[in-house]
């Protein structure tokens, strides 16, 4: 399991491994029932606290894309399938994501879909 992080961008830096290990899993890079690298593993690779990545699985759990077990970790489970919304969801993420590392405002954002057709 590949994450990068970026010390510099305005998403949360266990925000980023979440986002990461999820895109792994659903690309497939990552299959279900893969464990992941234990949390003191992976800081210690990332030269971060454990707590930052033990935020990340939890919130990665929160969202049903990881099990936590005691004794065994995190462990990935079977993608969900997207349902009609979904792909716009993770599109809209992304904007967000895009929005936010470029300062763009939320007006700025909003001319933007509507240039583009969305009202």
């Amino acid at each position: 399991m590949l994450v990068l992080i970026d010390p510099q961008a305005p998403q949360p830096i266990y925000e980023q491994i979440a986002a990461q290990v999820t895109r792994q899993i659903r690309d497939g890079r990552i299959d279900p029932g893969q464990r992941l690298p234990a949390a003191t593993e992976l800081a210690a690779s990332l030269g971060l606290n454990r707590n930052t990545v033990l935020q990340a699985y939890r919130l990665l759990r929160d969202r049903g894309i990881v099990e936590l077990r005691r004794g065994r970790g995190a462990v990935a489970l079977a993608p969900p399938r997207p349902g009609p919304d979904e792909e716009v969801r993770r599109s809209v993420q992304e904007l967000i994501d895009a929005a936010r590392r470029h300062r763009l405002s939320l007006a700025d954002v909003t001319e933007l879909l509507s240039q583009g057709g969305l009202q």
